[in-house]
């Protein structure tokens, strides 16, 4: 193995994991310890802080540095690496400028046989139709909630208003930050409305410092992505007038990705539960009916009524067209 590519593979190894005895990296690189040793100094001479750790055959252990080195990529990881950043003005963070300068910077750098494999990937955005532009969130932002997130800390905050007003003042234990077409949300429980809430990322306004500590609770249903679905549509999903569930004869994952704003919650491996939204009960009703499966209805009892009605129109529907022949 050449020198740079062994090189490339033992600095993979060091991030692959925090502690590394040295006959282990000898025998994965097929080189002695002595060898290994002489080029954990060279690394050690590019910029990477590699420590030396104690033990029966001693160790490395690869350290943050104050400054970044030089990077060392192989063609998978410099290609997702490059492929991420041609996507990042679509993410909504604030960092699109930076990302396409990166983006260039790294191409030059490239090999050309990368060059090319990258120049074949395009990028689209496409939004959800009448929604509005994208709007970016401060990467400061961002990075405030998603640490709140990891450390678990309840979050204070000023939340915008869509239009004109004045902002609002929340305070909210941080679950989970999710992205969706381009937009970034918060999920986390409001402790003043005593309720799950899903927050614009791009509206909230943080305040400091962050407020006590909390104990996570469990998601609605157990799934961040399904929980979440259910509240989209334009606005959130519990403003329909008409709501209603169904348990549908089907397994979860076969109906999740048509259930648009509904909520799915596996029952079993056969069948699932599916909670929607609609402007009216017929109109429910005729939803449900579109995965073509056995159901029954869960509630409300004027979802059963639209059920039936429904039921003597197709009736009267099919009955018509047997009579004009076109049935036949």
């Amino acid at each position: 193995m050449a020198t740079t590519s062994r090189l490339l593979t033992l600095l993979s190894l060091l991030q692959a994991r925090r502690d590394w005895p040295g006959s282990v990296l000898a025998s994965r690189l097929r080189i002695s310890d002595r060898t290994v040793r002489r080029d954990i100094d060279r690394l050690r001479e590019m910029g990477y802080r590699i420590e030396s750790t104690r033990g029966p055959d001693g160790g490395y252990r690869l350290e943050a540095g104050n400054d970044m080195p030089p990077l060392l990529f192989d063609d998978d990881q410099a290609l997702a690496v490059a492929i991420a950043l041609r996507a990042a003005p679509a993410l909504g963070t604030g960092i699109g400028e930076a990302a396409v300068r990166a983006l260039a910077t790294m191409r030059q750098v490239l090999p050309s046989r990368l060059r090319h494999r990258l120049d074949a990937v395009e990028v689209t955005t496409v939004g959800r139709p009448g929604e509005a532009p994208v709007a970016a969130v401060p990467l400061d932002v961002l990075l405030t909630l998603a640490q709140a997130v990891r450390d678990r800390l309840t979050l204070r905050f000023d939340y915008l208003p869509r239009g004109e007003g004045d902002p609002q003042s929340r305070r909210v234990e941080p679950h989970h930050l999710v992205t969706s077409y381009g937009r970034w949300y918060l999920l986390g429980w409001d402790l003043d409305r005593d309720d799950w809430r899903l927050f614009a990322a791009e509206r909230v306004r943080p305040r400091v410092p962050h407020g006590a500590p909390f104990v996570p609770r469990v998601v609605p249903g157990g799934e961040v992505d399904a929980f979440v679905s259910g509240r989209f549509k334009g606005s959130d999903a519990n403003e329909w007038p008409c709501r209603g569930t169904v348990v549908l004869h089907a397994p979860a994952h076969r109906v999740r990705p048509f259930a648009g704003d509904g909520t799915v919650t596996a029952v079993d491996e056969g069948r699932c539960t599916l909670e929607a939204g609609s402007w009216s009960w017929g109109a429910l009703a005729a939803s449900f009916g579109r995965f073509e499966v056995a159901m029954e209805v869960v509630g409300p009892p004027e979802l059963a009524e639209a059920f039936a009605v429904q039921a003597e129109r197709f009736a009267a529907a099919g009955s018509s067209a047997k009579k004009s022949g076109r049935g036949s």
